[in-house]
């Protein structure tokens, strides 16, 4: 398998409102880089999702992307400066120190897509 080769591995976050939810992640600094046929991909530097126009509750409810970065503060700040809790009903949490050696917080996006951004931490 050594001759095989990747470029990147890509999640399709379900959308319950494509629009409203394409609009959440422009708001949170994601960049719409196209969009067609149900489908917007989405990138912050070089991490990236595609938004599907499709949903069903029971998967949105347990879907839950993980961002890793290297300032966890910096995004938790920038996270609550966007206004989603006020805008889109938005739950945000506090940073925490996780048993698995990372400090993070949690949002949820207007589907009820749980978002985990974190930052390793080494004793």
């Amino acid at each position: 398998m050594s001759n095989l080769k990747t470029r990147e591995i890509k999640a399709f976050v379900p959308a319950k409102d494509f629009a409203l939810s394409q609009q959440f992640y422009t708001d949170i600094g994601f960049e719409k880089r196209s969009e067609g046929s149900g489908v917007a991909y989405f990138c912050f530097e070089h991490c990236a999702f595609l938004l599907q126009d499709f949903y069903v509750q029971t998967y949105a409810e347990n879907f839950m992307m993980h961002l890793l970065v290297d300032d966890v503060e910096a995004w938790h700040q920038a996270i609550i400066a966007s206004n989603i809790a006020e805008k889109y009903g938005a739950r945000v949490s506090n940073i925490v120190v996780q048993p698995w050696k990372m400090r993070d917080f949690t949002f949820n996006d207007p589907s009820g897509v749980l978002w985990r951004i974190g930052q390793n931490i080494w004793d």
